[in-house]
């Protein structure tokens, strides 16, 4: 039976996380899980390796028979992948020793982190991450006559191999891994429908492709602009490993985190951070700083469980900042309230009350309806 690891931190209890990822989702949960946080999986894409082994093989081949001049890292995962093909085929020692020659660059810190793990070293790194600045380097140096190994990803042609032919050099192409379709596509279309609802506190994706099925999903679905106007509100964190992953979440008009460097780990710390340090929205209150998150109050510090219902009603309280919310407008948040609203609003106002612990914190204001007890409310002097 294998022991649950620590807890490191409450930063993230009560946050609902959804992880948009197919690669090492296990490890990232795990983190995640250690500072409270509940995880759900929707990997929007699966990455399919090896996809034609025998013209990887060939490719890698050609390399050992005449050695390259330049060899192109575009991914990690996929520089990985090429070395265990050549080790599945027994080529592996003699493929290093072609490469051991060669100028190796990569686009970004995760393929050099698989270039060292192959025991080779990375002489240059796109500080980018984008294959423009890749090519335009290698341009610079001159490519005339210059055998060039170009491992791509898995999202499709990036453009290196003509630009490179365009420029004199002698291209051997290998694509390791291509993306495929989701492992269970309903939940994916579950997550994007439960993020517009605000049943979710962030998602995070570690691959642009990958953020921009997600994003297509959503907009599928019928809550792209319900995702993007949580993303507006901060009330729903979108966070990415990198610049070129947040592109596609740029591109609908969200404001995604983004990681100051491109790992799993920088990725965790940035949402612990934003979660445990003060980034979400919060209101000054006589019990203390008041946060939301999509399963509990975050009060002076402490974590405080709420149901769907008292957590949909705290956040309508939460949007007012003090101001007055009706009975109807608080009615409309509540599954099956029926003819007599009035009394379900007033039950549940009364439960989460209870969940608090402190039952002036949500005001009544007689004949209007209700009220968080905040420093300087919305709408009052």
């Amino acid at each position: 039976m294998t022991t649950p690891r620590p807890a490191l931190s409450a930063a993230l209890g009560g946050c609902t996380i959804v992880i948009a990822v197919d690669r090492r989702s296990a490890e990232l949960a795990s983190a995640l899980e250690r500072h409270g946080a509940i995880v759900r999986h929707a990997p929007a894409l699966t990455i399919v390796s090896h996809i034609d082994d025998e013209a990887l093989i060939g490719a890698t081949q050609q390399l050992i028979d005449t050695p390259p001049d330049i060899v192109v890292a575009t991914t990690g995962v996929g520089f990985r992948g090429w070395m265990e093909a050549a080790d599945e085929a027994g080529l592996q020692g003699a493929l290093h020793e072609a490469l051991a020659g060669a100028q190796i660059v990569a686009r970004g810190p995760k393929a050099r982190g698989a270039i060292q793990q192959a025991g080779l070293t990375a002489d240059w790194v796109a500080e980018s991450e984008t294959s423009e600045e890749l090519g335009a380097f290698l341009l610079a140096e001159g490519l005339e006559g210059r055998r060039v190994a170009v491992q791509h990803h898995g999202s499709g042609a990036d453009g290196l191999d003509e630009l490179f032919t365009e420029a004199g050099a002698d291209v051997v192409s290998l694509t390791v891994y291509r993306w495929g379709p989701p492992p269970d596509a309903a939940a994916v279309a579950r997550s994007v429908v439960q993020t517009a609802q605000g049943e979710v506190d962030a998602v995070l994706f570690t691959s642009a492709p990958g953020a921009a099925e997600w994003i297509e999903t959503a907009r599928r679905e019928g809550v792209l602009e319900d995702v993007v106007q949580r993303s507006a509100d901060d009330t729903l964190l979108l966070a990415a490993v990198g610049p070129i992953t947040a592109g596609p979440l740029v591109a609908v008009g969200a404001s995604p985190l983004i990681a100051e460097r491109g790992r799993l780990g920088s990725l965790v710390r940035a949402v612990v951070t934003h979660f445990g340090g003060g980034g979400a929205p919060s209101l000054a209150t006589p019990a203390g700083r008041l946060e939301l998150r999509s399963g509990a109050a975050v009060l002076d510090g402490a974590v405080l469980p709420l149901s769907r219902t008292s957590a949909s009603i705290l956040a309508m309280l939460f949007a007012a900042r003090g101001g007055v919310v009706g009975r109807a407008e608080l009615a409309a948040a509540l599954p099956r309230s029926g003819a007599d609203s009035a009394h379900a609003v007033d039950v549940a106002i009364a439960r989460t009350r209870e969940a608090l612990g402190i039952p002036t914190l949500i005001r009544t204001v007689v004949k209007r309806g209700y009220r968080l007890d905040v420093f300087a409310p919305e709408g009052l002097p």
